[in-house]
């Protein structure tokens, strides 16, 4: 037969569209030809297939080949279909029974010894396989990850000659088993922070509720330390959460991605970060630090010195929970349902309000350095604390035994299961019914919020933000609707302290 189909994926963000590899050897002058709008690694698999099947010891067709990635105008890029193409070439020669490649699928890179290297993408591959109930053959390094999927059928292989005996019925194989690390996080506990007890109640009240969290303090006052102990009181994410953080991880590294199943993501970026590494981007777009922090904590510190278009950026995915790449080829939309944990000093030199030591900021440097933060950014973070620098004697007095992590954790997790029970959300993502359902304000607290909001000048959307925050208190406070007391706390967590000097 001079003709054969071969099934593969490509690479779409975190989707993987279906690709028929297909393989035509005909009379003439020798040639090898790929068409369907292949990028240029995909164009240069042609000398690493060639080399793999003449080390396997395969013949080599010395005649005229077409390889064409149907459908046409699906942009094609990296070395995935280098594997689909060699079986291809190797079932129109005659050397591999079509029938052994039918309700099966096939991604790699080829060496040129024939060994399977590891690709990008295997996880969104396997979910679209398994959809379609074939199997999925991939590297050997790619099969624990993609094996994650639930009813995922994967084969890895290590080298192009044991794939073929498999696929000749040769050797038998096993379908990859998901491995998952099962041994205790050894995340940084909240027992370690001394004093800060305004801090530590915010940090458990985000905690609970999902909810998006600015300090802002001089040096010194612990904030990145309470934020790097943020991941230690969040509850363990679900099998469907693992898979969403697993397929995005996949999305930018080969090879197998070390999964835990009690981890969430925690990205803390630099504040040199371009807009492309943080929202994503490129010529074939790959998710950013707001995409891969999915499902986690996205951590700015020295949020002031970020660039102003940069922060721009997170604005309409705090909203929406997702964000869209546009190409002129393409436009992807990938997840970004992140916590944002901020840190901020309070001017240029650090020291406003400090009673150590002197500010040397004058008020305008003040004003202009705050204003870097766009009010419509501010809007959308839900507590913004104030931190002052612990007395002296805090660290000298006798050690006191500080709440770990581990027992706050606990009253994070009863809170969330209230939540959800209540809502099947947690109360960051309560749309407006949910919220006025959740809340259940009597005449005399809306009238007192209406006040609040007419004197702090809050929008809608931060008033809604509020209301969620007070219903995460109550949720801690195991109250059944949202009361005057934690009405009264939410509130003091939406302006900073803004006492220059």
């Amino acid at each position: 037969m001079d003709l054969s189909t071969v099934l593969s994926r490509a690479q779409r963000g975190i989707d993987a569209p279906l690709v028929r590899v297909e393989t035509h050897i005909s009379n003439g002058l020798p040639a090898f030809n790929i068409v369907g709008l292949p990028a240029t690694a995909v164009r240069e698999s042609k000398e690493r297939v060639r080399s793999a099947i003449i080390n396997c010891h395969f013949e080599w067709p010395d005649r005229r080949l077409t390889i064409n990635l149907a459908p046409a105008d699906l942009p094609k890029d990296g070395g995935r279909f280098d594997l689909p193409i060699a079986l291809g070439i190797l079932a129109a020669s005659g050397q591999l029974p079509e029938a052994a490649l039918a309700e099966r699928e096939f991604i790699g890179e080829l060496a040129l010894n024939g060994t399977l290297r590891p690709v990008s993408g295997a996880v969104a591959a396997a979910i679209c396989a398994s959809r379609c109930q074939r199997i999925l053959v991939v590297p050997a390094e790619n099969a624990s990850s993609a094996a994650f999927v639930p009813g995922a059928k994967i084969v890895g292989s290590k080298h192009l000659l044991a794939l073929c005996a498999w696929l000749h019925g040769r050797e038998q194989t096993c379908f990859a088993e998901p491995e998952l690390e099962t041994s205790a996080l050894d995340y940084p506990d909240l027992a370690d922070v001394r004093g800060q007890p305004l801090a530590r109640r915010a940090l458990e009240i985000a905690a609970c509720g999902g909810h998006n969290l600015l300090f802002s303090g001089p040096p010194g006052t612990g904030k990145t330390m309470l934020a790097s102990r943020l991941p230690g009181i969040l509850p363990p994410p679900g099998k469907d959460e693992m898979l969403e953080i697993l397929a995005l991880r996949s999305a930018t590294q080969a090879g197998h991605c070390a999964v835990h199943q009690a981890q969430r993501p925690f990205r803390a970026p630099h504040h040199s970060a371009s807009v492309a590494a943080l929202a994503g981007g490129g010529s074939y777009p790959r998710p950013g630090e707001i995409s891969l922090a999915h499902r986690g904590v996205l951590f700015l510190d020295e949020l002031p010195e970020f660039p102003r278009q940069v922060l721009e950026v997170l604005r309409e995915p705090l909203e929406s929970g997702q964000v869209t790449i546009s190409r002129a080829l393409q436009q992807l939309t990938f997840p970004a349902n992140f916590q944002l944990i901020a840190a901020m000093n309070p001017c240029p030199c650090g020291y406003c309000g400090d009673e150590q030591h002197r500010c040397r900021c004058t008020p305008d440097q003040i004003q202009r350095y705050r204003r870097r933060l766009s009010g419509p950014l501010l809007d959308r973070i839900d507590l913004l604390v104030s931190l002052n620098r612990p007395p002296s004697g805090l660290l000298l007095a006798p050690q006191r035994a500080e709440e770990s992590s581990n027992c706050v954790r606990q009253r994070v997790l009863a809170g969330r299961q209230r939540a959800t029970a209540r809502s099947g959300v947690i109360n960051a993502l309560l749309d407006a019914d949910q919220l006025q359902r959740a809340c259940c304000l009597d005449d005399a607290d809306q009238q007192m919020l209406q006040q609040a909001m007419d004197k702090l000048g809050l929008s809608f959307r931060g008033c809604q933000r509020m209301l969620r925050v007070a219903r995460s208190i109550a949720d801690l406070a195991a109250a059944e609707r949202v009361q005057r007391p934690h009405l009264v706390e939410a509130l003091g967590y939406r302006q900073l302290d803004t006492n220059d000097h």
